[in-house]
Protein backbone atom coordinates (compact mmCIF):
# COMPACT_ATOMS: atom_id res chain seq x y z
CA UNK A 1 0.00 0.00 0.00
CA UNK A 2 2.82 2.07 1.09
CA UNK A 3 5.79 0.61 -1.04
CA UNK A 4 8.21 2.43 -2.64
CA UNK A 5 9.82 2.00 -5.40
CA UNK A 6 13.17 3.23 -4.24
CA UNK A 7 13.33 0.90 -1.63
CA UNK A 8 16.98 -1.50 -1.85
CA UNK A 9 15.72 -5.01 -1.39
CA UNK A 10 17.97 -6.46 1.29
CA UNK A 11 19.40 -8.92 -1.76
CA UNK A 12 20.62 -6.77 -3.27
CA UNK A 13 23.93 -7.58 -4.73
CA UNK A 14 25.21 -3.90 -4.46
CA UNK A 15 24.64 -4.09 -0.53
CA UNK A 16 27.34 -3.87 1.76
CA UNK A 17 27.26 -4.67 5.60
CA UNK A 18 29.29 -2.61 8.27
CA UNK A 19 32.64 -4.17 8.52
CA UNK A 20 32.35 -6.88 5.87
CA UNK A 21 32.52 -7.90 2.79
CA UNK A 22 30.31 -7.07 -0.39
CA UNK A 23 27.46 -9.13 -0.23
CA UNK A 24 26.26 -10.81 -3.98
CA UNK A 25 22.89 -12.21 -4.28
CA UNK A 26 21.68 -15.43 -7.07
CA UNK A 27 18.32 -14.25 -7.07
CA UNK A 28 17.41 -12.32 -10.29
CA UNK A 29 20.85 -13.36 -11.83
CA UNK A 30 18.70 -14.10 -15.33
CA UNK A 31 17.62 -10.81 -15.33
CA UNK A 32 19.12 -8.22 -17.02
CA UNK A 33 21.65 -6.04 -15.08
CA UNK A 34 21.22 -8.08 -12.16
CA UNK A 35 24.02 -11.05 -12.90
CA UNK A 36 27.05 -11.66 -10.43
CA UNK A 37 29.40 -10.68 -13.29
CA UNK A 38 27.97 -6.97 -13.06
CA UNK A 39 28.19 -7.01 -8.81
CA UNK A 40 31.71 -7.17 -9.27
CA UNK A 41 32.50 -4.24 -11.40
CA UNK A 42 30.73 -1.71 -8.84
CA UNK A 43 33.49 -2.59 -5.67
CA UNK A 44 36.23 -3.20 -7.93
CA UNK A 45 36.07 0.29 -10.04
CA UNK A 46 35.32 1.97 -6.74
CA UNK A 47 38.30 0.87 -5.01
CA UNK A 48 40.32 1.11 -8.03
CA UNK A 49 38.98 4.85 -8.15
CA UNK A 50 40.71 5.42 -3.87
CA UNK A 51 43.54 3.50 -4.63
CA UNK A 52 44.25 6.04 -7.59
CA UNK A 53 44.15 8.72 -5.74
CA UNK A 54 46.61 7.23 -2.68
CA UNK A 55 49.89 8.47 -4.55
CA UNK A 56 48.51 11.43 -5.40
CA UNK A 57 47.70 12.78 -1.97
CA UNK A 58 51.17 11.51 -0.85
CA UNK A 59 53.15 13.23 -3.10
CA UNK A 60 51.19 16.95 -2.41
CA UNK A 61 52.06 16.14 1.37
CA UNK A 62 55.96 15.34 0.63
CA UNK A 63 57.67 18.57 0.27
CA UNK A 64 60.29 19.23 -2.89
CA UNK A 65 63.63 17.81 -1.96
CA UNK A 66 65.31 21.56 -2.79
CA UNK A 67 63.28 23.10 -0.19
CA UNK A 68 64.40 20.61 2.24
CA UNK A 69 67.73 21.22 1.33
CA UNK A 70 67.10 24.58 2.16
CA UNK A 71 65.60 24.21 5.18
CA UNK A 72 68.13 21.69 6.23
CA UNK A 73 70.96 24.29 5.72
CA UNK A 74 68.82 27.29 7.32
CA UNK A 75 68.68 25.12 10.43
CA UNK A 76 72.15 24.29 10.91
CA UNK A 77 73.07 28.17 10.14
CA UNK A 78 71.28 28.94 13.05
CA UNK A 79 72.61 26.19 15.35
CA UNK A 80 75.91 27.94 14.18
CA UNK A 81 75.68 31.17 15.14
CA UNK A 82 74.02 30.56 18.70
CA UNK A 83 76.88 28.03 19.56
CA UNK A 84 79.08 30.82 18.32
CA UNK A 85 77.30 33.67 19.81
CA UNK A 86 76.26 31.75 23.70
CA UNK A 87 80.50 30.32 23.12
CA UNK A 88 81.88 33.85 22.76
CA UNK A 89 79.83 35.33 25.24
CA UNK A 90 80.68 32.69 27.35
CA UNK A 91 84.37 33.23 27.36
CA UNK A 92 84.09 37.03 27.27
CA UNK A 93 82.54 36.57 30.53
CA UNK A 94 86.01 35.09 31.83
CA UNK A 95 88.63 37.47 33.75
CA UNK A 96 91.49 37.33 31.40
CA UNK A 97 93.81 35.74 33.50
CA UNK A 98 91.79 32.23 33.56
CA UNK A 99 90.59 32.67 29.79
CA UNK A 100 93.59 31.12 28.24
CA UNK A 101 93.69 28.06 30.83
CA UNK A 102 90.16 27.56 30.49
CA UNK A 103 89.82 27.39 26.35
CA UNK A 104 93.33 25.59 26.31
CA UNK A 105 91.22 22.88 28.38
CA UNK A 106 88.02 23.17 26.59
CA UNK A 107 90.47 22.72 23.63
CA UNK A 108 91.81 19.35 25.15
CA UNK A 109 88.40 17.51 25.84
CA UNK A 110 87.01 18.62 22.70
CA UNK A 111 89.95 18.39 20.11
CA UNK A 112 90.26 14.82 19.57
CA UNK A 113 86.34 14.32 18.74
CA UNK A 114 86.40 17.35 16.33
CA UNK A 115 89.57 15.85 14.66
CA UNK A 116 87.64 12.64 14.00
CA UNK A 117 84.31 14.19 13.04
CA UNK A 118 86.98 16.05 10.51
CA UNK A 119 88.57 12.40 9.45
CA UNK A 120 85.04 11.00 8.85
CA UNK A 121 83.99 14.06 7.02
CA UNK A 122 86.76 13.32 4.65
CA UNK A 123 86.13 9.73 4.29
CA UNK A 124 82.72 10.54 3.15
CA UNK A 125 84.54 12.36 0.92
CA UNK A 126 86.70 9.53 -0.31
CA UNK A 127 83.45 7.18 -0.84
CA UNK A 128 82.44 9.59 -2.91
CA UNK A 129 85.25 9.76 -5.40
CA UNK A 130 85.57 6.03 -5.44
CA UNK A 131 81.84 6.22 -6.29
CA UNK A 132 82.05 8.40 -9.30
CA UNK A 133 85.27 6.26 -10.63
CA UNK A 134 85.25 2.31 -11.28
CA UNK A 135 87.06 1.54 -7.86
CA UNK A 136 85.63 -0.87 -6.39
CA UNK A 137 86.39 -0.33 -2.86
CA UNK A 138 83.63 -2.67 -1.03
CA UNK A 139 85.82 -5.46 -2.74
CA UNK A 140 89.37 -3.84 -1.51
CA UNK A 141 88.18 -3.57 1.99
CA UNK A 142 86.35 -6.86 2.18
CA UNK A 143 83.09 -5.47 2.95
CA UNK A 144 79.50 -6.68 2.36
CA UNK A 145 76.50 -5.37 0.46
CA UNK A 146 75.64 -3.68 3.50
CA UNK A 147 78.78 -1.40 3.67
CA UNK A 148 78.34 2.47 4.08
CA UNK A 149 77.85 4.39 1.12
CA UNK A 150 79.42 8.10 1.62
CA UNK A 151 75.30 9.35 1.70
CA UNK A 152 75.53 7.46 5.19
CA UNK A 153 79.15 8.49 6.44
CA UNK A 154 78.29 11.89 5.67
CA UNK A 155 75.17 11.46 7.92
CA UNK A 156 76.94 10.75 10.98
CA UNK A 157 79.46 13.04 10.62
CA UNK A 158 76.96 15.48 10.04
CA UNK A 159 75.62 14.09 13.34
CA UNK A 160 78.71 14.38 15.39
CA UNK A 161 79.59 17.62 14.09
CA UNK A 162 76.32 19.13 15.73
CA UNK A 163 76.70 17.10 18.72
CA UNK A 164 80.35 17.81 19.83
CA UNK A 165 80.10 22.08 19.01
CA UNK A 166 76.95 21.84 21.44
CA UNK A 167 78.46 20.03 24.17
CA UNK A 168 81.66 22.09 23.91
CA UNK A 169 78.90 25.26 24.03
CA UNK A 170 77.13 23.83 26.81
CA UNK A 171 80.67 23.54 28.75
CA UNK A 172 81.50 27.27 27.86
CA UNK A 173 78.35 28.27 29.17
CA UNK A 174 77.87 26.34 32.38
CA UNK A 175 81.38 27.29 33.48
CA UNK A 176 81.16 30.90 32.81
CA UNK A 177 77.65 30.81 35.02
CA UNK A 178 79.51 29.15 38.10
CA UNK A 179 77.56 25.69 37.64
CA UNK A 180 81.21 24.06 37.89
CA UNK A 181 79.97 20.70 38.51
CA UNK A 182 77.32 20.58 35.22
CA UNK A 183 79.83 21.82 33.14
CA UNK A 184 82.24 19.39 34.20
CA UNK A 185 79.92 16.65 34.13
CA UNK A 186 79.39 18.09 29.76
CA UNK A 187 82.48 15.85 29.09
CA UNK A 188 82.00 13.14 30.73
CA UNK A 189 78.94 12.92 29.30
CA UNK A 190 79.75 13.07 25.97
CA UNK A 191 82.88 10.47 25.74
CA UNK A 192 80.58 8.29 27.53
CA UNK A 193 78.06 8.56 24.82
CA UNK A 194 80.29 7.91 21.76
CA UNK A 195 81.63 4.47 23.40
CA UNK A 196 77.86 3.33 24.43
CA UNK A 197 77.03 4.11 21.00
CA UNK A 198 80.22 1.91 19.64
CA UNK A 199 79.26 -1.02 21.40
CA UNK A 200 75.55 -0.53 21.30
CA UNK A 201 74.46 -4.05 20.61
CA UNK A 202 70.79 -3.57 18.99
CA UNK A 203 70.37 -3.43 15.69
CA UNK A 204 70.71 0.47 15.12
CA UNK A 205 73.16 2.84 14.16
CA UNK A 206 74.55 0.66 11.54
CA UNK A 207 75.32 -2.17 13.65
CA UNK A 208 77.30 -4.12 11.33
CA UNK A 209 79.31 -1.17 10.29
CA UNK A 210 80.45 -0.20 14.17
CA UNK A 211 81.41 -4.28 14.70
CA UNK A 212 83.37 -4.24 11.70
CA UNK A 213 85.49 -1.17 12.94
CA UNK A 214 85.40 -2.57 16.51
CA UNK A 215 86.53 -5.67 14.94
CA UNK A 216 89.21 -4.46 12.87
CA UNK A 217 90.59 -2.86 15.74
CA UNK A 218 90.61 -5.99 17.95
CA UNK A 219 92.45 -7.49 15.21
CA UNK A 220 95.20 -4.33 15.20
CA UNK A 221 95.62 -4.25 18.61
CA UNK A 222 96.42 -8.62 18.72
CA UNK A 223 97.26 -9.52 15.06
CA UNK A 224 97.57 -12.97 15.43
CA UNK A 225 95.53 -13.73 12.21
CA UNK A 226 97.16 -13.04 8.57
CA UNK A 227 96.91 -8.97 7.97
CA UNK A 228 94.22 -8.11 5.74
CA UNK A 229 93.84 -4.87 3.93
CA UNK A 230 91.37 -3.16 6.55
CA UNK A 231 93.56 -4.41 8.78
CA UNK A 232 96.79 -2.59 7.37
CA UNK A 233 95.09 0.51 6.02
CA UNK A 234 93.40 1.30 9.34
CA UNK A 235 96.56 0.77 11.24
CA UNK A 236 98.15 3.19 9.30
CA UNK A 237 95.11 6.21 9.94
CA UNK A 238 95.52 5.72 13.65
CA UNK A 239 99.87 5.97 13.05
CA UNK A 240 98.57 10.13 11.84
CA UNK A 241 96.32 10.58 14.57
CA UNK A 242 98.83 9.50 17.36
CA UNK A 243 98.24 13.23 19.18
CA UNK A 244 94.38 12.34 18.87
CA UNK A 245 95.63 9.17 21.24
CA UNK A 246 97.41 11.63 23.36
CA UNK A 247 94.48 14.09 24.20
CA UNK A 248 91.98 11.05 24.87
CA UNK A 249 94.73 9.96 27.66
CA UNK A 250 95.11 13.09 29.18
CA UNK A 251 91.66 14.07 29.11
CA UNK A 252 90.17 10.41 30.40
CA UNK A 253 92.97 10.86 33.02
CA UNK A 254 91.57 14.35 34.22
CA UNK A 255 87.97 12.87 33.73
CA UNK A 256 89.11 10.06 36.06
CA UNK A 257 90.67 12.10 38.81
CA UNK A 258 87.83 14.43 38.66
CA UNK A 259 90.15 17.27 37.35
CA UNK A 260 87.57 18.75 34.81
CA UNK A 261 86.58 22.39 35.15
CA UNK A 262 89.83 22.65 37.48
CA UNK A 263 93.67 24.17 37.27
CA UNK A 264 94.48 21.11 39.58
CA UNK A 265 96.26 20.06 36.30
CA UNK A 266 98.56 23.13 35.95
CA UNK A 267 101.47 22.10 37.56
CA UNK A 268 103.45 20.03 35.11
CA UNK A 269 103.79 17.30 38.03
CA UNK A 270 100.34 16.70 39.13
CA UNK A 271 98.95 13.02 38.00
CA UNK A 272 97.78 14.12 34.53
CA UNK A 273 100.58 17.18 34.03
CA UNK A 274 102.52 17.20 30.91
CA UNK A 275 105.43 15.51 32.81
CA UNK A 276 103.30 12.52 32.94
CA UNK A 277 105.38 9.21 31.37
CA UNK A 278 101.87 7.72 29.95
CA UNK A 279 101.83 10.70 27.37
CA UNK A 280 104.93 8.90 25.18
CA UNK A 281 103.43 5.32 25.76
CA UNK A 282 99.84 6.59 24.23
CA UNK A 283 102.28 8.09 21.28
CA UNK A 284 103.89 5.43 20.26
CA UNK A 285 100.81 2.61 20.38
CA UNK A 286 100.17 3.04 16.85
CA UNK A 287 103.69 2.49 15.61
CA UNK A 288 103.66 -0.89 17.66
CA UNK A 289 100.73 -1.96 16.28
CA UNK A 290 102.10 -0.77 12.80
CA UNK A 291 105.71 -2.76 13.42
CA UNK A 292 103.91 -5.83 14.90
CA UNK A 293 101.99 -6.10 11.81
CA UNK A 294 104.84 -5.83 9.69
CA UNK A 295 106.30 -8.63 11.98
CA UNK A 296 103.38 -10.89 11.24
CA UNK A 297 103.39 -10.06 7.67
CA UNK A 298 107.08 -11.49 7.42
CA UNK A 299 105.96 -14.58 9.49
CA UNK A 300 103.29 -15.17 6.62
CA UNK A 301 105.10 -14.30 3.95
CA UNK A 302 108.68 -15.15 4.39
CA UNK A 303 109.23 -11.95 2.33
CA UNK A 304 112.68 -9.95 3.69
CA UNK A 305 111.25 -6.47 1.97
CA UNK A 306 108.54 -6.59 4.59
CA UNK A 307 111.22 -6.16 7.45
CA UNK A 308 112.39 -2.42 5.82
CA UNK A 309 108.97 -1.29 4.43
CA UNK A 310 108.48 2.32 5.16
CA UNK A 311 106.32 1.73 8.41
CA UNK A 312 109.50 -0.15 10.12
CA UNK A 313 111.22 3.21 9.10
CA UNK A 314 108.24 5.37 10.19
CA UNK A 315 108.12 3.03 13.60
CA UNK A 316 111.92 3.83 14.49
CA UNK A 317 112.27 7.45 13.65
CA UNK A 318 108.69 7.90 15.46
CA UNK A 319 110.40 6.57 18.75
CA UNK A 320 113.35 8.64 18.13
CA UNK A 321 111.01 11.55 18.86
CA UNK A 322 109.35 10.39 21.29
CA UNK A 323 111.24 8.81 23.80
CA UNK A 324 114.71 10.45 23.26
CA UNK A 325 113.40 13.64 24.79
CA UNK A 326 111.96 12.21 27.63
CA UNK A 327 115.09 11.54 28.89
CA UNK A 328 115.33 15.21 29.74
CA UNK A 329 112.00 15.99 30.56
CA UNK A 330 112.93 16.29 34.41
CA UNK A 331 115.65 18.90 33.43
CA UNK A 332 114.20 20.79 30.70
CA UNK A 333 110.13 20.87 30.44
CA UNK A 334 110.34 22.99 26.75
CA UNK A 335 111.82 20.29 25.00
CA UNK A 336 109.19 18.10 26.29
CA UNK A 337 105.84 20.32 25.17
CA UNK A 338 108.13 20.71 21.79
CA UNK A 339 107.50 16.89 21.42
CA UNK A 340 104.17 16.73 22.32
CA UNK A 341 103.26 19.93 19.81
CA UNK A 342 104.79 17.55 17.12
Amino acid sequence: MFESPAAISSHSPHLRKPGGKPVFSDLGAGEPGNSVQEGYVFPMVLGDMKGSNLPLQTAAIMPSPIFLWRFKVLLFSLWGFTCCKIGWDSVMRMSVDLRDLFLYEAFLYYNPLLLVTMMVWLWGVCLWVFSQSTINYAKIFDLDQNHLTHREIWKCSMWMTVIVPTSMTAYLYLYSHGEVSLAASQPVILYVAVALVLVFPFDIFYLSSRYFLLRTLWRIAFPLQPISFPDFFLADILTSMAKVFSDLERSVCRMVHRQVATIAWFEADSVCGSHSVAIPLVLVIPYIWRLMQCLRQYKDTKEKPTLFNVSSLEFSSSTNQIFVPVCYMGDNGFIFGLLEAT
